[in-house]
């Protein structure tokens, strides 16, 4: 057991019974009264996000988890392969523990998985920011000044995006993970 005031960002926290990501903490010494600790403990199984005020004396339970790096391999409509990065190891992880996510997994994306003492798959921790080439774009249409200076465009993974009339077929494009949204194109190389 340890103290709420060890609260900092990035460790788990066993709150409720279920594991609680710490996203985001505010150590408070008021000039009366005792100090606490706001946070911010994002559910690793749900992913809902909830706020919490722990006096800094009290006690609080952190859990261990261990991270593993892996690669996207392949995947099914429920089911998703990856691979260990360090001994090439590959295991399957369920839908319900990738979630909104897997509408951008590409083959060879890196993540991190984190898996409880049982090295059962907890959540998957994915990159703000994913690149995808775009496969489908029609042409712009010369003279359009309707103010819809956006077209859809259909990426190398079935995700379509809204993204401006100079995106072309074969441009890489950077898309958001949380909003799903084109962010830039991708300097090519």
């Amino acid at each position: 057991m340890a103290r709420a005031n060890e609260i900092s960002r990035g460790l788990i926290l066993n709150y409720k019974n279920e594991p609680h990501l710490i996203v985001d903490f505010q150590h408070v010494n008021p000039g009366k009264g005792s100090a606490f600790v706001r946070s911010r403990l994002k559910a690793l199984k749900t992913g809902k996000v909830v706020e919490n005020t722990f006096k800094s004396d009290e006690t609080v339970e952190f859990v261990e988890m261990e991270r593993i790096k892996v690669q996207y391999l392949y995947g099914t409509p429920t089911e998703f392969t990856f691979m260990n990065m360090k001994n090439y190891e590959q295991f399957s992880v369920g839908l319900e523990v990738i979630g909104d996510y897997a509408k951008f997994l590409k083959e060879g994306l890196e993540v991190t998985i984190l898996v409880d003492e049982a090295e059962v798959p907890i959540t998957v921790d994915f990159p703000k920011k994913v690149t995808l080439k775009v496969t489908d774009a029609p042409d712009g249409v010369r003279g359009d000044t309707s103010g819809n200076v956006t077209k859809e465009v259909g990426l190398e993974n079935g995700l379509t995006v809204r993204a401006p009339m100079f995106i072309k077929e074969g441009d890489m494009l950077v898309i958001n993970t949380d909003t799903g949204e084109y962010v830039e194109r991708a300097s090519q190389e």
